[in-house]
């Protein structure tokens, strides 16, 4: 038994490797991570691991440089980059005398100081008991007493761990069925906006990419945005008017090489705003050196939860970094070059978003029967009204609306007036958007 440290800040850094040194960018990731956490990084040490120890991960010499660079350094937390067992975890803190915190348990950290509302919080506190629930052992030999030891009470009565692992069982049934709640109530709200019509779009990409910078420049909202690994976890929502009409613009938590799978079922329900969207915005960081190792990552996260055959639109942002580097769009249409900080090219991709989302407008007089007055109201409600004559019968509007909106009145019992202002080509029916 030891005295855990309340302080765990200063930390030592240890990153296992296989074969040759690590792989580019590997280091200054953990390193970001542990500083995102709020860790001082006070050393790091790498450790080739041809042949993993299972009961230590590292070698037992390597085991003694780490005791000693603790000790040098005056380290009170050591974090490894890479999954631990419960039993890796438990000799290294017994042997080392401080707290062990593997990547998953360094990430979920990072996610509980992010998280702002109310199903995010519930969501990190579940995949924290989760990564707890196997982990209960650790430091608390001492709990292995049992229960009892007056007179009529003998016997094998419930020892403590299982006591404590009853009732983390009883919270996380109750976090379960908190969420489950939630996320009825948010699948109403997006039930709401694919009757709206709206075309919906989702910014995904690697964390500290620059996604909510440029949510927040094409917006205006106020979503944090910082120059750090997870500086945003909640999805946030918001409406944005495009050339041809309005669509409905999606931040999300970012991703990482690596995600813990259990981080990623955690998130199922908010990363569903990416599963559900009708054209991804993948945005991605040019000046990044490993943006190519970037973009594969991400990709295989949005093929794990579901999304990875939607339809991608990519965003190079971050050109300010980039000696020379004007926004533009490439030839083929499939990528924008912006500076979200900056606001260059935003016009372009606004651009490069109405061509994606067939955003087209229908225009023309058409003559509305007295008896539709509710198609009217509608009208002037959706701001399609551009003049307006009574005549003996009804009203004679000039109309500007998107055709999808145009679709979906002239669809409705009382929109006969409307169907001669669509195109040939248009749908009898609205396009339902995909589930």
């Amino acid at each position: 038994m030891f005295e855990r440290s309340r302080g765990g800040e200063n930390a030592l850094l240890i990153q296992p490797h296989a074969g040759g040194p690590p792989a580019e960018g590997v280091l200054e990731e953990f390193v970001e991570l542990a500083r995102s956490a709020g860790a001082n990084v006070v050393a790091m040490l790498t450790a080739r691991i041809d042949k993993p120890n299972p009961s230590i991960l590292i070698g037992s010499g390597k085991l003694d440089e780490v005791k000693a660079a603790c000790e040098a350094t005056g380290a009170d937390l050591v974090l490894v980059n890479h999954a631990l067992t419960p039993v890796q975890e438990r000799n290294l803190e017994k042997a080392l005398q401080r707290r062990v915190v593997d990547r998953t348990g360094l990430i979920l950290d990072i996610f509980a100081q992010r998280a702002r509302s109310h199903e995010g919080k519930l969501q990190v506190e579940l995949a924290q008991l989760r990564h707890m629930a196997t982990r209960l052992v650790r430091g608390w030999t001492h709990l292995e007493r049992q229960r009892g030891g007056s007179i009529g009470l003998r016997g094998p009565g419930e020892t403590q761990l299982e006591t404590d692992r009853r009732l983390l069982q009883k919270r996380m049934d109750m976090l379960q069925k908190r969420l489950e709640k939630v996320e009825v109530q948010h699948a109403q709200m997006r039930r709401a906006r694919v009757r709206s019509e709206l075309p919906r779009v989702a910014l995904v990409g690697y964390t500290n990419a620059g996604k909510s910078t440029l949510f927040n420049a094409l917006t205006g909202a106020d979503a944090y945005a910082a120059d750090q690994l997870f500086a945003t976890l909640d999805p946030t929502v918001r409406r944005i008017e495009l050339p041809g009409g309005g669509v409905v613009l999606a931040d999300t938590v970012g991703f990482v090489r690596d995600l813990p799978h259990e981080l990623v079922a955690a998130f199922r329900s908010t990363l569903s705003e990416a599963r559900e969207a009708d054209l991804l915005l993948h945005v991605i960081d040019s000046s990044d050196p490993l943006r190519d190792e970037r973009i594969a990552q991400v990709d295989a996260v949005l093929h794990e939860i579901g999304a990875g055959d939607l339809p991608q639109l990519r965003v190079f942002n971050k050109i300010d970094r980039i000696e020379g580097a004007q926004p533009r769009r490439d030839a083929d249409g499939g990528a924008v070059w912006l500076s979200a900080r900056d606001r260059l090219g935003l016009d372009l991709l606004r651009e490069a978003l109405g061509e994606r989302l067939g955003l087209r407008r229908v225009t023309g007089l058409a003559r509305l029967p007295a008896g539709a007055g509710r198609l009217r109201a509608r009208l002037h409600a959706l701001r399609a009204v551009r003049e307006e004559q009574p005549v003996d019968d009804g009203w004679l509007l000039q109309l500007d609306l998107p055709l999808v909106e145009a679709l979906r009145l002239a669809a409705q019992p009382d929109g006969a007036a409307l169907r001669p202002l669509l195109p040939a080509t248009a749908p009898e029916h609205p396009v339902e958007s995909p589930a």
